[in-house]
């Protein structure tokens, strides 16, 4: 299942504006990420020592912010409304206005300091109403508009956890499991987040379960004692995903003897929990039963 790319190529972070594109290139395109401008013209020489320092710490910032470029000569419209008096002209848009600038070509060193302080400057709340977006569509079952969302967060936040976990439980909801391992893997080093967490503990699940429950079936059909057998058929239970079956063999394993091979059955029903998401109805219903086990 292929739901979306994550990254951006150079081409979508850099390009040639008009007066006629520079309402969705720049005023609706900076309410997302923001957007510098540079006014250029093929005569000035400081615009061509300006603009591939500008393009470079443009694609340095891997998708934080935009770069439009626009031919004054070709494009008076806009360069006229902001003033411009002089080029190269270079100004910064965030959430449709603009907000920051410069004349005149800046050593490399200014021009980067720039870039970074546009690029931390995301349009307000952006991030969480995205976020917010794709967890509702994922919890209404609307995988591809959610992996939508979460890809459109990590274009401007290549590292964002909460972005990498939602897209990888989309992937993992979409019956992908090595397309959200690969996602999985993108979270920074220690990174922590329920829904990473979440499909972390999902591919462990169906990594551990047996090819072959047969004989186990049979053993168990045989022996209702059989804690072995109930335990390798919980697993492969887990391992495709019926989860609400492989929790009751484990708490009837643990009702029976609670310690059974150092707590395996416990640990096993807790990754269940992990995986299934702690608001989950087999999280909520399985913790009750074990609490009155466990209690009674």
């Amino acid at each position: 299942m292929s739901l979306i790319g994550e990254t951006q190529s150079p081409d979508d972070l850099i390009k040639d504006g008009t007066d006629a594109s520079f309402i969705a290139d720049v005023i609706e395109a900076s309410k997302e990420t923001p957007v510098i401008v540079d006014f250029w013209a093929t005569w000035c020489g400081p615009c061509r020592q300006l603009g591939p320092s500008i393009e470079k710490n443009v694609l340095a910032a891997k998708g934080k912010v935009k770069l439009v470029k626009i031919d004054i000569d070709q494009n008076p419209q806009f360069a006229g409304q902001l003033r411009v008096q002089s080029i190269p002209a270079v100004f910064a848009f965030v959430g449709g206005r603009p907000v920051d600038g410069f004349m005149g070509a800046l050593p490399d060193s200014q021009v980067k300091q720039f870039v970074d302080r546009i690029a931390g400057q995301a349009p307000a709340n952006a991030t969480d109403e995205l976020l917010a977006m794709a967890k509702e569509s994922l919890d209404i079952g609307d995988v591809g508009g959610a992996a939508q969302a979460y890809a459109q967060v990590l274009q401007g936040e290549p590292d964002n956890v909460k972005a990498i976990g939602g897209l990888a439980r989309c992937y993992l909801a979409g019956g992908d499991a090595e397309r959200a391992a690969e996602v999985a893997a993108m979270a920074p080093e220690g990174a922590k987040d329920a829904d990473l967490d979440s499909v972390r503990a999902a591919l462990a699940l169906a990594e551990e379960g047996p090819n072959e429950v047969g004989e186990f079936e049979q053993r168990l059909a045989r022996d209702a004692g059989d804690h072995e057998a109930r335990f390798e058929i919980a697993k492969a239970l887990a391992a495709r995903g019926a989860w609400g079956e492989a929790v009751d063999h484990l708490l009837t394993i643990i009702e029976r003897e609670r310690d059974w091979n150092e707590d395996a059955a416990r640990k096993q029903l807790l990754t269940i929990f992990e995986a299934a998401g702690a608001g989950s109805d087999i999280t909520r219903a399985g913790r009750r039963r074990l609490s009155s086990i466990l209690f009674s």
